[in-house]
């Protein structure tokens, strides 16, 4: 673990520094999205039900997608940091103060791994980028699944297990440029109370904590990476040294880190980490895959294939192909190769090796919901004056101006391109580092297998973004 230079701490930084270090700063942050999303939920079931004139699914489906990727990779974590669901949940804990503990055999990503792949289901199968209402009952779900959890279950049970929202944060969040690290190691050696993780007590009242610690169970000196940080900054209020530090880093290079991580373990021995990377990577394909044309011809394949008349098990079967079948062929033949040519056990070159595809499968998630954003950026003035219309009955931001859109589709393509090649680049060399650190007499000769596995699926990405879009794409929602 290095000492952060002072340049490199953001807290360090004039304005910005103070901003973020002022114990009012997330609660902020919190209350000004909970305000957008009561008014989210609030014109999804009472306006107009035309899904690019309705707060809940142009704010949800356009702008938050595409604003969660931007931030994800340019800073951290930032929209867990403004979680307006655990806002409330500390709110109702004042209420009711939770005393269970989250069972041990649920403590892996199991749960929300699940959870995962049936928001990307359901958002197929019901075109949620179509449903207002059903968009505001999601998010209404979402509020009531934090609070029935955390308040049962002491600590961040719902973000650390539960919450696929943050799951996909904190796979992205392993490329932003910024964690929170130890200032100076030394002294947390010489520390004796670890605020930062059991949370710091009143002098008067040894009992009494008054700022809690890391409720992910992230002990400072042993952290490594982003991988569960919330950047919640409960560390950082904590800590009576004033030593922890926003500090810059090398995007990405964490995946390659085989150290022990305090709360996860070794990324190389966690098949939960595995699988969730792998749905992250595939799901990202699968997901860009509905905004094109030949999607249909696909699915009108399988149902004649196996006699549905219906899309509900057609899209189950491809659903089991692309989360299921495809990567276990593609990962388990990769790592077959990478096993033979090393030596090494085929469990230890898949775990090991994975964590490479992170890059590729964020720069297919950034194209996606770039594309939408992009194409879409400016429908947040129109949507938000016909909001106040429809729910004040007065035009107090004038009249919606329907013609403020965003870029063209053509314009954005370029931009797609060059972020698939980024992302590819990035997994290139990840995996380089990964066959260095596993194999360094054969470097080369391990990497041949996933490198391969990359290339090959940069170009079915490609492939994806050269079709063209089906019509809902082209309305800046899908």
């Amino acid at each position: 673990m290095t000492t952060p230079a002072i340049g490199s701490d953001v807290f360090r930084w004039p304005v910005i520094g103070p901003a973020l270090r002022w114990k009012h700063a997330r609660t902020t942050l919190q209350l000004v999205l909970l305000a957008v999303a009561a008014l989210m939920v609030l014109h999804g079931l009472a306006g107009p039900q035309l899904a690019p004139a309705n707060l809940a699914t142009v704010l949800t489906w356009v702008h938050y997608r595409g604003l969660l990727i931007v931030a994800l990779l340019a800073a951290g974590n930032l929209f867990c940091t403004g979680c307006p669901f655990i806002l409330v949940r500390d709110a109702a804990r004042r209420v009711h103060a939770p005393v269970a503990r989250w069972p041990r055999w649920l403590r892996r990503k199991w749960p929300a791994i699940v959870l995962f792949v049936a928001i990307l289901f359901v958002y197929e199968l019901f075109d949620l980028w179509a449903l207002p209402r059903a968009t505001a009952w999601l998010v209404l779900g979402y509020f009531g699944a934090a609070l029935a959890i955390d308040t049962v279950f002491a600590g961040a049970s719902f973000c650390k297990y539960v919450c696929p929202i943050g799951q996909f944060n904190f796979v992205t969040s392993m490329l932003s440029p910024l964690e929170l690290r130890a200032r100076e190691p030394a002294t947390c050696t010489a520390c004796r109370t670890v605020d930062c993780i059991k949370g710091r007590r009143a002098p008067e009242a040894p009992l009494q904590v008054v700022r809690r610690g890391c409720e992910l169970a992230l002990f400072m000196p042993a952290k490594v990476g982003n991988l569960d940080c919330t950047f919640c900054f409960d560390c950082v209020q904590a800590c009576p040294h004033d030593n922890i530090a926003l500090a810059a880093r090398v995007p990405a290079l964490e995946l390659a880190d085989g150290r022990r991580r305090s709360g996860i373990g070794r990324l190389a021995q966690r098949w939960d980490l595995a699988a969730l990377v792998a749905v992250f990577v595939f799901g990202a394909l699968l997901n860009a895959l509905g905004m094109i044309a030949p999607v249909y011809a696909l699915e009108r394949r399988i149902a004649a294939a196996i006699g549905a008349t219906t899309e509900a098990p057609v899209l189950a079967v491809l659903f089991v192909i692309a989360l299921g079948i495809a990567p276990a062929i593609l990962l388990g033949g990769a790592a077959t190769w990478s096993a033979m040519v090393t030596g090494s056990s085929l469990r230890r070159q898949l775990l090991s090796f994975v964590y490479a595809l992170v890059p590729f499968g964020a720069s297919v998630w950034a194209a996606h919901y770039g594309f939408h954003l992009l194409t879409g950026l400016l429908t947040a003035v129109p949507v938000t004056q016909s909001a106040v219309l429809d729910l004040a009955g007065q035009a107090w931001l004038g009249a919606p101006r329907w013609t403020w859109v965003g870029l063209q589709p053509g314009t954005v393509f370029p931009i797609q391109l060059g972020l698939l090649a980024l992302g590819t680049m990035g997994s290139l060399g990840v995996t380089y580092l990964i066959a260095e650190r596993e194999s360094p007499s054969r470097t080369m000769a391990a990497a041949a297998p996933w490198v391969t596995l990359t290339l090959l699926l940069f170009v079915v990405a490609v492939w994806m973004l050269a079709q063209p879009m089906e019509m809902r794409a082209a309305g800046a929602l899908g």
